[in-house]
């Protein structure tokens, strides 16, 4: 498969494990400590992706305000939401990112359930684009920023 062929669920990691929107973030903290990422997908009542928290929200948002982090549901931190369906072209992935400005992007089977499935990082990008794509998207995301 060539590049210019390859989908999001190609591109991906999978395995992605959500935080509950109405667990605190201190449990979100602790997930991601657990998995040793800085994002986690936040999932509603209905196991559907409603949003994302990172390790900075968590810190500007809540410690940095001298919240207690056991105190606020991570659902109060979803933000705006961008996802792309897995079959979707890599580069429509990464034209997305760069569009919103964005270092992850979940990955949604929408042919099966509307499942949440994966998560694109730059990593991803890094082992799955050309050099030039890599650079184009560094650029334009960071320089942003």
């Amino acid at each position: 498969m060539t590049r210019n062929q390859l989908t999001a669920r190609d591109i991906m990691t999978s395995g992605v494990q959500c935080i509950g929107a109405h667990q605190s973030l201190r449990d979100a903290s602790r997930m991601m400590r657990d998995l040793n990422v800085g994002c986690l997908p936040i999932c509603g009542d209905n196991n559907r992706l409603t949003g994302l928290i990172t390790d900075r929200d968590i810190v500007v948002q809540c410690c940095a305000e001298g919240i207690d982090p056991s105190t606020v549901q991570a659902g109060s931190l979803a933000g705006e939401l961008h996802w792309i369906d897995a079959g979707a072209g890599a580069d429509e992935a990464l034209a997305m990112m760069e569009q919103h400005l964005i270092k992850r992007l979940p990955v949604i089977d929408v042919a099966h359930g509307h499942q949440l499935i994966g998560m694109i990082t730059e990593a991803n990008l890094a082992k799955n684009l050309t050099d030039s794509q890599i650079a184009e998207f560094a650029t334009r995301v960071y320089a942003n920023v």
